[in-house]
């Protein structure tokens, strides 16, 4: 079955296009990215910018183009943090509507939760989990423990540009600035705990663009490099330091960087700080039960989820 994925979230609107066969393996015949910042200001003000939409519906025209180039049997639009909260979504929706012909189905993190875990754990082997699957996105943070389906997932109302927005919207942010960041981390970190056992997995998976760009860092990457990133094993250590830096680092530095999208310049410090800070409580909580944590990196994710999952769905 051809099938047609849109996932929308806070900072980007990606489409996958792809074949899925019979017993669920995705052939890929098209992925786009773009960096659309829908969540502008979403935090502040409950409302989509006019000029966050516009850039959302310029990049939707767009996609629908490539999208019937293809006839796709099955479409859908997945929309997620930044569209929970906000007052004038039915603007969104009337508008993705007029471009589409589908209406966004704006899910719960359960949902998202749940989605993201199919995307990540669909090639692996039952011999690697438990799993926990990080999707680190721009408005929120899910984390998804399981072994052949979702034990507990938890969605944390934190995200690299929500981070950015509250803590740090400087250029270079100061030790107090980043100190407060941590201290919202940790506070949902505790809470999550409650719900998803930290302990628990053997294989950590950090999905979603921040992710995946600061994995590029940690790989020396002279271009951003789908390939080489896809099943990197990478350490906390790793990802610390490669917090530091790009915490450490100037507007223009950042830009400079080969592997960076321009779109995520200004809040990739703080979504390095978000992953650093959670693939150590992970470690920490593994390693004092006496286990020993596998971090992986994944470019499949909930955008692959979602056509899998279109691919099952009868109706």
């Amino acid at each position: 079955m051809r099938v047609a994925a849109f996932d929308c979230g806070t900072n980007s609107l990606r489409l996958l296009i792809a074949d899925v066969a019979a017993d669920g393996t995705l052939t890929d015949l098209r992925r786009e990215t773009r960096i659309v910042r829908l969540g502008q200001g979403v935090d502040a003000t409950g409302e989509f910018a006019p000029e966050a939409l516009e850039r959302t519906f310029a990049v939707a025209r767009e996609f629908a183009e490539v999208a019937a180039d293809y006839q796709p049997e099955k479409l859908r639009f997945v929309a997620t943090s930044a569209s929970r909260d906000v007052k004038n979504r039915d603007e969104f929706f009337a508008g993705i509507f007029s471009i589409l012909g589908i209406v966004p189905d704006v899910i719960a993190g359960e949902e998202e939760a749940r989605l993201s875990f199919l995307g990540a754990t669909a090639n692996l082997g039952a011999a690697d989990g438990p799993f926990v699957v990080m999707d680190l996105g721009g408005g929120s943070t899910e984390l998804v423990l399981g072994q052949d389906d979702v034990d507990a997932a938890v969605s944390m109302d934190i995200g690299s540009v929500r981070l950015t927005e509250r803590h740090m919207p400087v250029e270079t942010p100061d030790e107090n600035q980043i100190r407060s960041a941590i201290t919202e981390i940790d506070a949902q970190l505790d809470q999550a705990a409650q719900v998803v056992d930290f302990s628990a997995p053997r294989t950590f998976i950090g999905v979603a663009g921040t992710v995946t760009t600061i994995t590029a860092g940690v790989l020396g990457l002279d271009s951003y490099q789908r390939d080489a990133i896809h099943g990197a094993h990478i350490s906390v250590a790793d990802i610390e330091a490669e917090s530091e830096k790009l915490l450490a680092m100037d507007r223009q530095s950042r830009t400079d960087l080969p592997y960076m999208h321009p779109g995520r310049v200004d809040v990739i410090g703080a979504g390095s700080l978000l992953f650093a800070r959670i693939v150590a409580r992970f470690d920490e909580a593994v390693t004092a039960a006496g286990g020993q944590l596998d971090i992986r990196i994944s470019e499949t994710d909930i955008l692959d989820g979602t056509a899998l999952d279109l691919a099952q769905t009868s109706s």
